[in-house]
């Protein structure tokens, strides 16, 4: 399942990240790596979601949240 499809409240593990090289050293810099987990704290307009990373808080766009699997 990609993030994208992710219910709200839950929690999830990174399983793949198909991003360009410096969106995914972006991501990797702020925590998200293969096998972290991730838990979607909400959703707003237009598919952005907002993610809890490793204790940091921040928003992708659905273009990005498309590109990273999860289980």
């Amino acid at each position: 399942m990609t993030l994208d499809k992710g219910v709200v409240g839950e929690s999830y593990t990174v399983k793949k990240i198909d991003l360009p090289e410096q969106v995914e050293h972006r991501l990797e810099a702020i925590g998200m790596t293969l096998e972290s987990k991730v838990s979607i704290l909400g959703r707003k307009d237009r598919g952005t979601v907002i993610l809890k990373v490793r204790g940091a808080r921040f928003a992708v766009g659905r273009g990005i949240s498309r590109k990273i699997e999860v289980a």
